[in-house]
């Protein structure tokens, strides 16, 4: 990875994200950008963590599941974190499963019921 620096502007805009949720996801410790006086800096570091957030948050997990598996990493090293991310993905991807279920369930009688009411018209 490059030593490249982005700055608080840059970052929002390279993951299209607001101010607030930049400076949210530092104050709650998933990122630590690089301070000089009241500007902010984001190495690959806080990169390679914002690219990992984003994922898991598009994946259905809570920031705080993301907050201790980047700890796990800091903490305990790689194999650990992959052991832990294995839990949290097998446990995310039943959830997501039941989900599927249910709106395949609740797009079935949405279709039922609009089609007896299509026939009920005529």
């Amino acid at each position: 990875m490059s030593d490249e620096r982005l700055s608080f502007k840059e970052m929002c805009s390279r993951f299209d994200v607001t101010p607030r949720t930049l400076r949210y996801y530092e104050y709650i410790e998933l990122l630590t950008p690089e301070k000089e006086g009241r500007s902010r800096f984001y190495g690959p570091r806080e990169v390679a963590r914002m690219t990992l957030i984003l994922r898991g948050r598009r994946f259905g997990f809570s920031l705080e599941e993301i907050r201790q598996w980047l700890q796990i990493y800091e903490t305990k090293g790689t194999r650990v974190q992959m052991e832990a991310w294995l839990e949290l993905a097998d446990r995310q991807i039943a959830a997501l499963t039941q989900q599927e279920e249910e709106l395949a369930r609740t797009l079935a009688d949405l279709r039922r019921l609009r089609e007896e009411t299509r026939q009920n018209m005529t």
